[in-house]
C-alpha cells in the first residue's frame, strides 16, 4: 500500500494537468466548506423572502457580467497559454473593456430591471451589477491570468481569499443583527467584492507586470470575444432564467427556497468545475493541432468527474433532509428542492467535459449554436411550468436542460472529430 501511494504521488508529481487539477480541487474543496457555511449563515440571515429578493436581482446582473469582459478571459486563456509573452496586451485588455462595458451595462440593466422584476428586486440591480459586472469579473478574469500559466495554485488561493472574505462579512453581519434586509446584504456583498478585485489586480501586477492596451488587437479580437461572451450568456440563461423569471412572477419565497437547493448543487458541482479548469489550457493547446487527442481526453476527464460526480449525487439526495435545520425552518421545502436538482451534477459532467473540448478545438460556434438551442428550450418551458408549478418547475425545467446540452455537446464533438478525421483522409488520399 505504501508503495502504491508513493508511485501516485510520484506520478501526480510529474503530471502537470494530475497536479494543476490537484490545487483547483483542493482549493475549490475548501472553497465548499467556506461556501457552505457562508450560505447557512446568509440563509438564517435573511430568511427565505428577502433571499429570494436578492437573487432575483443577482440572477439578472449575472446574465448581464458575461458580456462585461466581452470574452477577454477566455481570449487570454487561448492566446497566452500559448505565448506566455502576450501577457500584457491581453491582461490590458480584460482590464479596459471590463471598465468601460460594464458602466454601459451596469446603466442598461437599471434601466430594464423594473421591467424584467419585481419592485423590490429591481432597486437592488444597481448595486449588484456593480459588484457582479466590474469587481466580480475582475475577479474571475484574474484567476484567468493564474489558469493560463497553469499556476493553479494561485488560482484556487484567490477564489479561497473571496470566499473567506465573504464568511466574515455574513458572520459579522449575522453577530452584530440577527436579521438584515436584502438591501444591507447587497451594499455589504459589494464592499467584499471591491476588495477581492483589488486584491486580484495587485497580485497579478505583482506576479507577471503592468499591463497595456492595444485599440487594433481589441479591434481584431472583439468578434471572437464576442461569441465566447455570448456563449457565455447562453449558459447563464439555462442557469439564472428560472430565478429571474420567479422574480418576475413575484414569487420571492419560493425563488428563495429554489436558488438555496440550486446554490447547493453548485457547490457540489466544484470538484466538476476544478477538472475542467485545469484542463481548458491543455485543451487549446491540443485542439489547434489534433481533434482525436482532445476528445480521448474530454472522454477520459468525464468518466473521472461522472466517478465523482455520482457520490456527490447520492450524498446530496440523503442529505436533503439537513437543510432546513441547517438553514432555518423557512427554508424547510428546500429540502424537496434539492433532492430534484441533485442529478444536475452528473450532467454537468458531461456537458461541461464536452463543451470544454468543442472549444478547445476552436469551435466555439458550435457549442454556442447548443447553448442557444438549450437556452430557448429552457426559456420556453419555464414560460409554461412556473406560472403553473413555482419552483418544481423551474426544478423539472433544470434537468431537461441539462440532460439535452450534455447529448448535444457529445454528439456536436463526436461529429467535429469524424470531420476532421475524413477531411485529412481526403488530403491525403488526394495528395497520393
Amino acid at each position: 500500500m505504501r508503495d502504491w501511494i508513493k508511485k501516485e504521488w510520484k506520478r501526480i508529481r510529474h503530471n502537470s494537468l494530475a497536479r494543476n487539477a490537484g490545487w483547483m480541487l483542493a482549493g475549490q474543496g475548501s472553497n465548499l466548506f467556506l461556501q457552505a457555511a457562508y450560505f447557512v449563515l446568509l440563509s438564517r440571515l435573511l430568511g427565505n423572502v428577502e433571499y429570494g429578493i436578492f437573487v432575483g436581482a443577482f440572477a439578472l446582473t449575472s446574465f448581464v457580467a458575461t458580456y462585461t469582459a466581452m470574452g477577454s478571459g477566455t481570449l487570454f486563456l487561448r492566446y497566452v497559454s500559448s505565448t506566455h509573452g502576450k501577457f500584457a496586451v491581453y491582461w490590458g485588455n480584460i482590464l479596459f473593456s471590463t471598465g468601460v462595458v460594464s458602466a454601459i451595462l451596469i446603466t442598461a440593466a437599471s434601466f430594464a430591471a423594473p421591467h424584467l422584476l419585481n419592485p423590490a428586486s429591481a432597486s437592488l440591480v444597481v448595486i449588484t451589477a456593480i459588484g457582479n459586472c466590474l469587481f466580480g469579473e475582475t475577479t474571475r478574469n484574474a484567476a484567468a491570468v493564474f489558469q493560463a500559466f497553469e499556476k493553479m495554485k494561485v488560482t484556487a488561493t484567490l477564489n479561497l481569499a473571496t470566499s473567506l472574505a465573504r464568511l466574515f462579512a455574513v458572520a459579522g453581519m449575522f453577530e452584530v443583527l440577527h436579521h438584515a434586509t436584502a438591501f444591507q446584504w447587497a451594499i455589504a456583498s459589494l464592499i467584499v467584492s471591491a476588495m477581492a478585485a483589488t486584491a486580484a489586480i495587485v497580485v497579478v501586477t505583482v506576479s507577471y507586470g503592468w499591463p497595456t492596451f492595444s485599440a487594433s488587437l481589441m479591434v481584431k479580437t472583439t468578434p471572437e470575444g464576442f461569441g465566447y461572451s455570448f456563449a457565455s450568456s447562453t449558459a447563464s440563461v439555462y442557469n439564472d432564467i428560472d430565478k429571474t423569471m420567479l422574480s418576475h412572477y413575484g414569487m420571492n419565497a419560493a425563488n428563495g427556497i429554489y436558488a438555496l437547493a440550486y446554490r447547493v448543487i453548485d457547490i457540489g458541482s466544484i470538484p466538476v468545475f476544478a477538472v475542467r479548469d485545469a484542463a481548458t489550457p491543455r485543451l487549446f493547446r491540443l485542439g489547434s493541432s489534433n481533434a482525436t487527442e482532445v476528445k480521448d481526453l474530454a472522454f477520459r476527464l468525464m468518466s473521472r468527474a461522472l466517478l465523482v460526480s455520482l457520490l456527490i449525487s447520492i450524498t446530496l439526495y440523503f442529505a436533503a433532509p439537513l437543510l432546513p435545520l441547517l438553514a432555518g425552518q423557512s427554508f424547510a421545502e428546500s429540502q424537496i428542492a434539492l433532492r430534484w436538482l441533485c442529478l444536475i451534477p452528473i450532467l454537468r459532467s458531461v456537458h461541461q467535459m464536452a463543451g470544454s473540448a468543442i472549444m478547445g478545438m476552436g469551435k466555439q460556434s458550435y457549442r454556442t449554436a447548443t447553448q442557444i438551442t438549450v437556452a430557448i428550450v429552457n426559456f420556453l418551458l419555464n414560460l409554461w411550468f412556473i406560472p403553473t408549478y413555482g419552483w418544481r418547475g423551474a426544478a423539472w425545467t433544470s434537468l431537461l436542460a441539462d440532460s439535452l446540452l450534455g447529448a448535444l455537446n457529445v454528439l456536436v464533438l463526436l461529429w467535429l472529430c469524424r470531420s476532421q478525421y475524413l477531411n485529412r483522409a481526403l488530403r491525403e488520399s488526394s495528395s497520393v
